[in-house]
């Protein structure tokens, strides 16, 4: 028998001040740095707000920090934000309407933003500025007034104008006075009693202004002029701009970020100097005499043409993720009814790849003029330098594509293209999958080559012809879409989303299709009746199929060997107060995915993720964006990464990683680990978990005089430990044992656990 070392994790809690803690050391993001939308200093240390988080970025050291939903903040879509050096305050404004107080001593959430009575428009806050304790909030019914010292609104200000509502662009506060902008002009009113009725508010400036900035002076823009002046007279700088992008004015110096450039002026308006991005910029900072650029797609760029940001992919959105090893790759596209987004991709992003060290963005995406919606891109196992993705765009490059990864350029090399049909109404590539052998596969929604009827289809890929060589699988009214092939006990498993069937093909591990055997589960086979099609499939360890479906999941028991026989498919049946309920009844199942202990990941469309027991009769936990770092509720793909035991979550706002607690799970042990430990109830209140443990591992715990405190049977590789005794009641504080042996008693490990209560 091998004797385990015991490894110990500290887990370490952030906290939010006055709110709801949804963060901890178990969570990570692969979020996008590159929108940067602000740059503010504080003693030498620039902070840049992103679309998704802020990032710290110390010149002196080089050093680059970043806050996101997965260790502080509450929230993703970042719209606005301000700091205040000299209270060390910053408040991070979100499309939602909420707002972050990050301080010294934490970060408050603050959801109570005022609404105008009748105003239906969009919640998004436009526009923040903080002058000592008090910030004014720009939004789209007028401004408010917000105490930072107390964390509570004071008067609004509803910019109602014969019942439309005006938008404040952007705001400032001047002394006791303050300044907004909004499409007809330059607004200005003194914090009074007569503050929020808006017929009382002084144009003092017409015209169509979108920027505004306080310091030592005052300077506010238009497209292509901008005005400095102390808030009562005003001078145009003589220079014409390229479409002002932001202005921001410090003690020393106007920042004017165009479209491509920043351009540095003294507070009288005299030019020092200028910087040339070339490319889309937000905004600008100047700082010791350096330019830095806030960029749309690179990040913080500095004059040298140094790009700062934390690594991250191109851009935050994502809809599928393949993991081999330490790699990754990310697809963007996206598909209407029952096929998880409605909408059009505008973004045209392609892949995103992470090469196990740093993300990588291929080139030939940029300003390509096919428009592309790849809604799967793959990394073959065997040739890692060899990728596949599907183009489902209904246009000129709908097909199959595949580029060679060139490690020395850290870049894609184009290498050919795959049409499966000209008639872009048909054919239309959805998913890529290599078997174990592999032999890669794909699926293709209204799959024809007569451009007649509804079907769908599956392909082989033949290297011998370089070509993709397809079958139809399913012709029905309604079964002309299909979902990315599952592949599994030699079998591909084929959801359909627009048609209450579900498809299974025996591949036969060869390379033609011709001979390979193809099976329906249809509707009557105990698919939900009132479903319009199945979305998602994994067969966990005991070789049974779990099947999502729009209205709800089915279990299909020996999947392989059922599969042959006319199979009826189940549910599963909870008790819930006393009544046998059917667990997700009428939810749309969007992903599921097992990890190495049986246990099953859940994502519900709207509802979050759910980790089930093995038999999907428990509830491990609950993820949803409310109590997680989870972006949205709607959960796009899910993949476990059994040697770290990290769970990637892909949503269309960023993708998050949570540290699982199953590694690979065999019938010994791996390296146990327990964690909190010691465990201080001063500082942690849940319960132990200890990982690493053998699919069936017999547990006792005693204390220091051999007294048997807990008993247990784990399953599935990890155990939690409330650190109450046999009686129900908390153990005193000390050292425990922790004595685990597997189901046959070949192999065991032992651990201790320090209690300070």
């Amino acid at each position: 028998m091998m004797k385990k070392t015991l490894l110990i994790l500290l887990l370490i809690v952030s906290v939010s001040a006055f709110s709801q803690v949804i963060t901890s050391s178990k969570w990570s993001d692969l979020f996008s740095y590159n929108n940067v939308l602000e740059i503010r200093e504080d003693a030498g240390r620039l902070i840049a707000a992103t679309e998704n988080g802020i990032f710290y970025y110390t010149p002196a050291t080089g050093e680059i920090k970043k806050l996101s939903k997965a260790n502080g903040l509450h929230e993703v879509k970042i719209s606005a934000f301000d700091y205040n050096p000299d209270t060390k305050i910053g408040l991070v404004g979100y499309n939602s309407g909420s707002l972050d107080i990050i301080s010294p001593e934490g970060i408050t959430y603050v959801v109570d933003i005022p609404i105008a009575t009748g105003y239906m428009g969009n919640k998004k806050i436009n526009h923040i500025h903080i002058t000592g304790n008090l910030a004014v909030i720009s939004v789209g019914y007028g401004v408010s007034i917000f105490k930072l010292d107390k964390k509570e609104f004071g008067d609004s200000a509803f910019f109602n104008n014969g019942g439309v509502y005006e938008a404040a662009r952007e705001s400032v506060i001047k002394g006791d006075t303050v300044y907004a902008l909004t499409s007809t002009g330059l607004k200005t009113h003194k914090m009074d009693v007569t503050f929020p009725i808006y017929s009382s508010w002084n144009t003092i400036s017409a015209g169509n202004f979108t920027q505004i900035s306080l310091s030592t002076v005052m300077a506010y823009a238009n497209s292509t002029t901008v005005f400095v002046g102390d808030g009562t007279t005003f001078n145009a700088i003589p220079k014409t701009f390229n479409g002002v992008k932001d202005v921001v004015a410090t003690p020393q110096n106007i920042i004017v970020a165009d479209s491509q450039s920043v351009q540095i002026f003294n507070t009288t308006g005299t030019f020092v100097k200028s910087y040339n991005a070339s490319e889309a910029l937000n905004t600008g900072f100047y700082s010791n005499s350096v330019i830095y650029a806030g960029t749309e797609l690179s990040g913080m760029k500095k004059e040298s043409g140094e790009i700062l940001k934390p690594d991250g992919p191109y851009n935050n959105f994502s809809y599928k993720i393949s993991v081999n090893g330490s790699e990754l790759v990310v697809s963007t596209g996206f598909r209407e009814a029952r096929f998880n987004f409605a909408g059009y991709n505008a973004k045209n992003l392609g892949f995103y790849y992470f090469n196990g060290s740093e993300w990588i963005y291929p080139s030939y995406f940029k300003n390509n003029p096919i428009q592309f919606n790849v809604l799967d891109a793959v990394q073959n196992p065997s040739v890692k330098t060899d990728f596949f993705f599907s183009n489902y765009n209904q246009n000129v490059g709908q097909g199959f594509f595949r580029m060679k990864y060139n490690p020395g350029t850290k870049d894609f090399d184009f290498q050919k293209y795959y049409s499966i049909g000209n008639n872009y109404s048909y054919n239309r590539p959805v998913g890529l999958t290599y078997t174990d052998t592999g032999i890669l596969y794909a699926t293709a929604s209204y799959y024809t080559p007569t451009y007649s009827g509804h079907s769908t289809g599956y392909l082989s890929f033949d290297p011998s012809s370089d070509s993709f060589i397809g079958r139809n699988l399913l012709v029905a009214p309604n079964g002309e879409a299909v979902q990315k092939a599952y592949v599994s006990e030699g079998y591909l498993w084929i959801p359909f989303p627009r048609s209450n069937n579900f498809g299974a093909v025996d591949y036969k591990n060869t390379q033609p299709v011709s001979d390979d055997q193809i099976y329906i589960i249809q509707k009557d086979q105990g698919l939900p009746s009132n479903s319009g099609g199945t979305l998602s499939f994994i067969i966990d360890k005991n070789g049974d199929g779990w099947i999502g479906t729009e209205s709800g999941l089915r279990i299909l028991r020996s999947a392989a060997t059922e599969i042959k026989n006319t199979p009826t498919v189940e549910p599963i049946i909870i008790e819930q107060n006393g009544l046998g309920e059917e667990l997700f009844r009428d939810s749309i199942i969007l992903q599921i995915e097992v990890d190495s202990g049986n246990q099953k990941w859940v994502s519900i469309d709207g509802g979050g993720v759910f980790y089930l027991s093995s038999t999907g009769e428990q509830t491990i936990l609950h993820f949803t964006k409310e109590n997680s770092p989870l972006p949205t509720n709607s959960v796009t793909d899910i993949k476990v990464d059994s040697k770290t035991g990290k769970v990637y979550f892909v949503t269309a706002d960023g993708i998050i990683v949570y540290q699982g607690d199953v590694l690979e799970v065999t019938s010994n042990f791996g390296d146990v680990l327990v964690y909190p430990n010691p465990v201080v109830y001063a500082n942690y209140k849940g319960n132990v978990r200890i990982r690493g443990l053998a699919d069936k591992t017999n547990i006792r715990i005693t204390d220091a005089a051999g007294n048997l405190v807990h008993q247990a049977v784990a399953r599935g590789g990890y155990y939690e430990w409330n650190l109450n005794n046999q009686r129900g009641v908390r153990v005193a504080s000390g050292i425990y044992f922790v004595l685990m042996t597997n189901a046959d008693a070949t192999d065991k490990a032992t651990a201790k656990i320090a209690v300070v209560n």
